[in-house]
């Protein structure tokens, strides 16, 4: 490991316990930032509403009604299209939803949870906007308070990801395997700053809106990647930092869903190795056992399309700078 990050990882790695909310209460009200929580869902009834309840419990202001003080000033889930109750128990839980077709329609929107974080920066209006994913067990309110805290505290920083244990089964570390089999190696070989990282693919992070609307967002997998690899050319590696939140629980993916995002993330990363080149749209084949009698010896091949869409800095869109000027 690179002596910059070794010294990194003991300035820039924090627990959420590091930082009681009372301090960061305190320190919002005396900068005067707003805070924003999106929660991008794609048929995540059965937890949404839960993790919409914490948040509105534990951090949520509520200064009209009560004069309640609170760490987040906005929480809204973005409904990636789905064909579930997730909306119904998002907004009955108190969050405001908004469908991802409603936001920017002149662009027809794209698969993907890139592509809802992207359109999330047009319909919030924070000045730290706090990512969280829809499928969180065992929810706390840390993952929010933990990466949005270094953010009000040191005007240094531009963004802030958790970091956490991921089991799978038995294993109390075995979940992240995209990230060990893939992310990890790609940023080791190609961008060894970014090596302290505990989970580079992790989907709970706060950012200043100022360095997200600098940044162009892949639309679907590769998102966390590309914004984490963009930001770290874009700020520097001392205006990123990490904070230990516990234990992350989540529904995890079958082996063929994780192939498809391996080659999302991976093309992500070609695209930044090679900008300037010519890059050819990719696929990828997986196998799937065949009906009896039916495919290549037992097996029919199933052929994806990677997602490789970027979509531009917000910065650039004319209905985001009218907006911002308003």
């Amino acid at each position: 490991m690179l002596e910059e990050v070794e010294q990194w990882l003991g300035r820039r790695s924090w627990s959420c316990a590091d930082r009681p909310l009372a301090g960061l209460l305190a320190a919002k009200r005396a900068s005067a930032t707003r805070v924003s929580v999106v929660l991008p869902a794609l048929n995540e009834e059965r937890t949404v509403g839960r993790i919409v309840s914490v948040i509105r419990r534990d951090l949520l202001a509520d200064v009209n009604r009560t004069g309640r003080p609170g760490l987040v000033d906005e929480l809204v889930v973005m409904d990636s299209g789905s064909t579930d109750r997730t909306a119904e128990a998002a907004s009955a839980a108190g969050a405001r939803v908004i469908r991802r077709d409603d936001v920017l329609p002149r662009l027809p929107a794209m698969p993907g949870k890139g592509e809802v974080l992207w359109r999330s920066l047009l319909v919030t209006s924070g000045d730290i906007v706090c990512f969280i994913d829809a499928d969180l067990k065992d929810f706390s309110s840390d993952f929010v308070s933990g990466v949005v805290g270094p953010l009000l505290t040191d005007p240094g920083l531009r963004l802030v990801k958790a970091m956490y244990d991921r089991p799978l089964g038995d294993d109390p570390a075995g979940g992240g395997r995209v990230t060990e089999l893939v992310a990890r190696p790609l940023l080791n070989l190609h961008w060894p700053q970014l090596a302290g990282f505990v989970q580079p693919l992790g989907g709970e992070y706060a950012a200043r809106r100022s360095l997200l609307e600098e940044l162009p967002f892949p639309v679907g997998y590769g998102v966390e990647l590309g914004l984490l690899v963009d930001a770290l050319h874009t700020a520097g590696l001392d205006a990123l930092a990490q904070v230990d939140v516990g234990v992350r629980r989540h529904r995890n993916q079958d082996g063929q869903a994780l192939g498809r995002m391996a080659a999302a993330i991976h093309h992500t990363a070609q695209l930044r190795l090679a900008r300037g080149s010519r890059l050819v749209v990719p696929t990828l084949t997986q196998f799937e056992r065949a009906p009896d009698g039916a495919g290549f010896a037992g097996f029919e091949p199933r052929s994806h399309t990677v997602d490789t869409v970027e979509r531009p800095p917000m910065r650039e869109i004319a209905e985001y700078a009218s907006r911002r000027a308003a």
